[in-house]
């Protein structure tokens, strides 16, 4: 029997940094279902910073991330690598174009501009667009490993294969049953991502509603004698694909976002097929081979925001869940506030106006 004051159950960046940011105050252990941390969500995400990118309060906390982000004194140094985002308007999209303009404050580029910072993309395929110049390329897996490393040199433990099939009141707090032991914790942080739904029905507690979503991403090679390195990630005013370079190569996605049961997911043909074609009718280059190809889930509440915090009446198990696809960019200031609110401490200033905003007690769908 292990017995720590708080349990963290799902080892992705929003579990890891949680359990970082409370292991130097509280006794915390880190569960995984999985054999290694970061297997799903937080292993199959492009990993963009961009504050012109998700809802109101998901740029709020990007915004309130940013700095640990791009803290120069982390061992490597900043976690953001400049790459820029550049939002596509194609023939028929003028309506959209100037709406997210007006959202973002930025500027709008001429189809010409456009073309310019991303060359490939076929002149009649382009209208305008929106650049955000601020946006960074996330080292996803050195983000995820310094969480890790945080948490151990702080006394915190690491389970994996630590699947939780039941968890029961004891005392003031939990026991749960995983697959690796059983851990007693006098709070539970539900970080279990696409599975935090049924993780809290374990408990006895309401679902709030998350949908898990499958995206889709390949890897091709760059149109012969063309050099991706200096080109800003590429998407669609209205997210219907997206590219990127990568390692030399481009990362397509249908930007995709089928609702399906929390699970292992794969790739399906139909939506390979979806991202080539679209990314072919763009810029005219029909690939010869996919080097890779993967889907992750990102999951959702229905109002597409983060939450986190508990719901009235259940203080000893605490959300943070429904990062949906921005849980790398908000994970910084996320775990601020899930470990203020684990340790009893305030929290910061700039984030406790957010709080009524992520409570879960806000979704008017939650069902017993």
């Amino acid at each position: 029997m292990l017995r720590v004051e708080v349990a963290v159950v799902g080892a992705g960046i929003a579990g890891a940094s949680a359990a970082a940011r409370i292991a130097p105050h509280r006794s915390v252990c880190l569960l995984e279902r999985e054999a290694q941390p970061g297997t799903h969500a937080s292993g199959r995400s492009a990993t963009m910073f961009a504050t012109a990118y998700g809802n109101r309060l998901v740029r709020r906390l990007a915004l309130a991330s940013q700095a640990f982000l791009a803290d120069a004194g982390h061992p490597g140094g900043p976690l953001l690598h400049p790459r820029g985002m550049l939002h596509v308007a194609s023939p028929g999209q003028e309506a959209l174009l100037e709406a997210f303009a007006a959202e973002t404050g930025l500027a709008r580029l001429a189809a010409g501009e456009v073309l310019d910072l991303v060359p490939i993309l076929r002149p009649e395929a382009v209208i305008g667009g929106v650049l955000d110049r601020a946006a960074a390329a996330i080292d996803d897996h050195r983000f995820l490993q310094l969480c890790l490393r945080s948490l151990k040199a702080a006394g915190g433990t690491l389970r994996c294969n630590a699947e939780v099939t039941g968890i029961e009141p004891v005392g003031s707090g939990y026991r749960l049953a995983t697959s690796a032991g059983l851990v007693e914790a006098e709070l539970v942080v539900n970080a279990a991502g696409a599975w935090a739904d049924g993780l809290a029905r374990l408990a006895g507690m309401p679902p709030l509603g998350l949908k898990a979503l499958r995206r889709t991403a390949v890897t091709v090679d760059p149109p012969p004698g063309s050099d991706p390195s200096g080109w800003p990630m590429a998407i669609d005013i209205a997210e219907t694909w997206y590219f990127k370079p990568e390692g030399g190569r481009l990362l397509l996605s249908p930007a995709d976002a089928t609702e399906v049961p929390p699970q292992d997911v794969h790739a399906e043909e139909w939506d390979v097929a979806v991202a080539i074609d679209r990314y072919a009718r763009l810029t005219g280059h029909e690939p010869r081979r996919i080097h890779h190809r993967w889907a992750g889930l990102r999951s959702f509440v229905p109002d597409h925001s983060p939450v986190v915090g508990c719901l009235p009446g259940h203080d000893r198990f605490l959300w943070l869940a429904g990062q949906g696809g921005a849980g790398f960019m908000t994970a910084p200031a996320l775990a601020e506030i899930a470990a203020a609110l684990a340790t009893g401490r305030d929290v910061p200033d700039e984030l406790r106006a957010l709080l009524a905003e992520l409570s879960p007690a806000r979704l008017a769908t939650i069902d017993g």
